[in-house]
């Protein structure tokens, strides 16, 4: 019998080793719980295989371990490509032990982070010329876009590999298989699927007291998100989709020729911290040019960033030149609620496209009202059903204003049965879903919900009849129904309105700025469609959701920011296809300094209160993907940059070296407010002092566009805050290529507050804007 490898060996003894791996069975010890332990960069040029890695790990638990022989454990995951560290189970005193240790940067409880859950494409390129789209609408382009998501559905049509290049020599991933998953289900497209299931150990029969871990699962999405976020980035030419009808067109991703790898981290439940952390690592191994995260935390619980897992893996991702794009949150419209923040991380929010979908109401008395809502009711002009409001159909001891809001419990099913009921929505516990089961339960024909849905993103009843009326609307039905004497109604089936004005707008779910982390970085980045988006789901026949008749649906439409985050990182592989050379901050410049700031009536953008939106809601504005083809200059922000922002806020230079996996020197001045002069393609100043001096940041621009140019600079700045630029002329030549210049803001006479404006650079060619926020108090 041949003898195990050397590796294999010494990890055998270090088990047998090792007391930390051995837990007392008593109930005095407590229980461990899943940590995570971040060790910094991978310095090795060549990279730890796995088994090295695993055994480095085990090593330094040994190290501090107290624990006594008896139950075995497990290791999580092991980093070992990009990052070192590994997620084990650990019980509070050894997570405080290891957060000690010189290799390690942190440690921290595994998060249990949440999913941030076509016509979008095309209204996004309103403006481009037909010959502008297909100079890039090419096979040959092989970008790589790795989705780290619920998985994927690979019979989808979306992932089609129909007209699509060899698969790229330099990619290295893989196709794991599972017993709903093969191998084969990878294709020209779907160039891999990976997962992270559920861990159990079992003896691995060696005698040497080793346990070896199975994961079982498989990469195929059983929740739908994973398959909607995929396609929307990168989905093939489909012609004739629709969700039953509506929204029909062409479902595409932005550039139909970029392959996916998918990475399956979550599920229903959410997803796991470590879990993302291992996917991004092994997605950079892989060979993948953009990262695209739809996952965050809650804005109420936001960790600094060696405690973010998203964060952590995201900036070894742009160290070795990988671009990560995430999901801002939908916690808004409140202020500091926007999330994964992190400068390296392109962060998107969600806004509206130019078109609606209605479900109107029809009154016994011949009016009609139209509503928002997706449904697919059977429900017909011509008959009409009796109209109550709920708050009269109350349930005994009930309180009539639970009732009218027509939360759990609350409605008398003999009061409503066959009936339309009308419910108003004013307790923000009770969503648009609860309310909707809760008068279907009833056995009601129907539901009316009064209410202003600001979010502009339609609630999806499925075959039950719903709408959505706004406040106005709804007084005159309550009022029909005070005055008749038998009042009716009916709700009719959804149709989609298109061409609606103003479009884009902030969808109000979009989670707002500035940052808690820093106010001197601007964020949100950038907006991209986000309501109503149709894409590709898995077909699910779940009950109430398929009309009589009907196969499940290949699409459906969605809303969140977890569907314009896709939308930026289709737009990035648009660039990367192109200008392959550029980095991943050149690409996210680009995107940035030619975002469109006015919607379709050529106006400035608006939020979903109808007032003009502003950088905290939109970033710089909307994404224009063939506009940042071609955008002159670009703000390069390196590794580097992002070193000393973590020296301003205050990280230790230790620690700051051990992410950089090099001895890095922070500079002798330090402070937050020195985070405003990184190299950023926008400016945020979180706080200037009226009686001060004027505040100066510096940006350095690299020529992208002809080698001789002159760009002159003009300033929008509002009444009262004075923006100087110096020097206002800038000129390139062949052999000067970069150039610097200064912006100072003085407050004086300014309004207290946030001030918001821009500077844009042109040399008659190319606009180059940059967005500025500036808190004057």
């Amino acid at each position: 019998m041949a003898s195990p490898p050397p590796l294999l060996l010494l990890r055998s003894l270090l088990f047998l080793s090792l007391p930390w791996f051995f837990i007392s069975s008593t109930s005095s010890n407590p229980t461990p719980q899943p940590y995570v332990v971040y060790m910094g960069s991978s310095s090795n040029g060549d990279r730890e295989d796995v088994e090295a890695a695993e055994l480095s790990h085990l090593q330094l638990l040994s190290s501090i371990s107290s624990r006594q022989k008896s139950q075995k454990v497990s290791l999580l995951h092991h980093y070992f490509h990009a990052f070192r560290g590994f997620s084990a189970m650990l019980m509070e005193s050894e997570a405080s032990e290891l957060s000690g240790h010189e290799k390690v940067l942190s440690v921290f409880p595994d998060p249990v982070l949440q999913l941030h859950t076509t016509r979008s494409w095309d209204f996004l390129e309103v403006g481009s010329s037909d010959q502008t789209r297909s100079q890039y609408h090419h096979p040959s382009n092989d970008v790589i876009i790795g989705v780290i998501d619920t998985g994927i559905w690979p019979e989808s049509p979306s992932f089609s590999d129909e007209g699509v290049d060899e698969v790229p020599a330099r990619w290295k991933g893989t196709c794991m298989g599972a017993s709903d998953f093969k191998k084969s289900n990878c294709n020209r497209k779907l160039v891999g699927a990976r997962y992270y299931g559920i861990q159990s150990s079992s003896s691995s029969g060696t005698g040497t007291g080793t346990e070896s871990t199975k994961v079982s699962g498989s990469p195929r999405d059983s929740v739908g998100h994973g398959t909607h976020t995929a396609s929307t980035a990168g989905g093939a030419l489909v012609v004739n989709a629709s969700y039953y009808g509506l929204a029909e067109g062409t479902a595409r991703g932005g550039l139909s020729s970029t392959r996916i790898a998918s990475y399956k981290a979550c599920t229903e439940e959410g997803c796991s911290g470590s879990v993302i952390l291992k996917a991004i690592d092994d997605a950079i191994r892989d060979g993948v040019d953009i990262i695209s995260i739809s996952i965050g935390s809650s804005s109420i619980f936001q960790s600094d960033y060696l405690h973010d897992p998203i964060a952590i893996g995201a900036f070894h991702a742009e160290q070795m030149g990988v671009l990560v794009v995430c999901s801002g949150g939908n916690d808004g419209p409140d202020p500091y609620t926007v999330v994964n923040t992190a400068p390296w991380i392109f962060t998107a929010a969600a806004s509206s496209i130019d078109r609606d979908f209605q479900s109107a109401v029809v009154l016994g008395n011949g009016r009609t009202f139209t509503g928002s809502a997706i449904n697919f009711s059977n429900l017909t002009r011509s008959k009409k059903y009796p109209l109550v409001y709920a708050k009269t159909a109350a349930a005994n001891f009930t309180p009539a204003d639970e009732a009218r809001n027509c939360l759990p419990g609350s409605i008398d099913r003999t009061k409503v049965a066959g009936k339309i009921v009308v419910c108003v929505d004013i307790y923000p516990m009770g969503s648009r879903k609860i309310k909707k089961l809760v008068v279907e339960d009833a056995k009601a024909k129907g539901m009316i919900l009064i209410g202003e849905n600001q979010n502009g993103d339609p609630f999806d009843s499925g075959v039950f009849p719903f709408t959505q009326v706004d406040n106005v609307a709804g007084y005159k039905i309550l009022k029909y129904i005070s005055s008749a004497k038998y009042p009716t109604a009916t709700v009719l089936k959804t149709t989609a309105v298109s061409d609606q004005r103003p479009a884009p707008t902030v969808a109000s779910f979009s989670s707002r700025g500035p940052g808690e982390l820093t106010e001197n970085i601007l964020k949100p980045d950038i907006m991209a469609p986000g309501v109503a988006i149709l894409a590709a789901v898995i077909p699910k026949n779940e009950p109430g959701t398929v009309p009589v008749g009907k196969e499940p649906p290949k699409f459906s439409i969605k809303s969140g920011t977890s569907m314009s985050c896709p939308h930026v990182s289709g737009a990035a592989a648009i660039i990367k296809s192109v200008h392959k050379a550029w980095s991943s901050s050149m690409i996210k410049s680009a995107l940035m300094t030619t975002a469109t700031f006015v919607n379709n009536e050529g106006k400035p953008l608006m939020n979903s209160s109808k007032s003009l939106a502003n950088p905290h809601e939109i970033g710089v504005g909307e994404i224009s993907p063939y506009r940042a083809l071609h955008p002159g200059l670009v703000f390069e922000t390196t590794p580097k940059d992002y070193l000393k922002l973590l020296c301003y806020l205050g990280y230790s230079q230790k620690n700051i070296s051990s992410m950089a996996g090099y001895e890095f020197h922070c500079p002798e001045n330090s402070g937050d407010e020195l985070i405003s002069d990184v190299n950023y393609p926008s400016i945020s100043i979180g706080k200037l002092s009226r009686h001060g001096s004027a505040r100066v940041v510096t940006r350095t621009v690299t020529n992208v566009g002809p080698a001789n140019s002159t760009y002159i600079a003009s300033v929008d700045s509002p009444m009262g805050l004075t923006v100087k630029v110096y020097p206002s002329k800038i000129d390139f030549r062949p052999n000067a290529g970069r150039v610097s210049y200064n912006v100072s803001f003085q407050g004086k006479e300014a309004a207290g507050g946030y001030s918001f404006g821009s500077l844009t650079w042109s040399d008659g060619r190319h606009s180059v804007r940059t967005v500025f926020a500036v808190n004057v108090e």
